[in-house]
């Protein structure tokens, strides 16, 4: 059970509810982050109004999946793994590229290097080597890249933290993190 109470789109009112109703159409469900953030509209206008601009940056979909992934696997966050790799099997991501994914990894060079990247990110809380920095550019990633995978990796502490908080109750299939470490 949940410590905070994830907001029913049935019974919400105000902002929260026209903030819930729009997740409803857009992804045909409002998932319980979704309705826990809802307890704070400003909080959920936030969330959301950063993965919309996120979108709109150079990382496709599937990138953007798999960066949070990552920091769902480097913050043991059960949430955001199941709920991510729901998203990347939607996406047609296989099952061996999100377990890899969520240990921080991929089979494509390009996307490895910035999944390592993210990956020191969150491990080093943001202070990150000049080895790292140069690591990342040797796979293929400019000044740019590098900004946008911190802010896709913050995005994501956002959700996980919220989730480690509220203890928010899984709505998607559930992921094992222990299981997917140890393959």
């Amino acid at each position: 059970m949940s410590r905070i109470t994830a907001v029913d789109p049935a019974t919400a009112t105000g902002e929260a509810k026209e903030l819930l109703d729009a997740v409803q159409k857009k992804m045909g469900m409002a998932p319980n982050i979704i309705r826990v953030l809802a307890n704070e509209p400003a909080a959920l206008k936030a969330y959301l109004a950063f993965g919309d601009a996120l979108a709109t940056g150079r990382f496709d979909a599937k990138t953007r999946e798999a960066f949070a992934l990552t920091t769902a696997g480097a913050n043991d966050c059960g949430y955001c793994a199941s709920a991510h790799t729901a998203l990347s099997k939607a996406l047609k991501v296989d099952d061996g590229e999100i377990t890899s994914r969520l240990n921080g990894r991929s089979s494509d060079p390009r996307l490895d290097a910035a999944l390592v990247f993210a990956r020191q990110v969150v491990d080093k809380r943001g202070f990150v080597s000049d080895d790292d920095i140069a690591a990342v550019r040797a796979g293929g990633h400019d000044d740019g890249a590098i900004v946008e995978i911190v802010a896709n990796v913050v995005a994501n502490i956002l959700t996980n933290y919220i989730n480690h908080v509220a203890e928010t109750e899984i709505d998607f299939p559930k992921v094992d993190l222990d299981q997917a470490r140890a393959a």
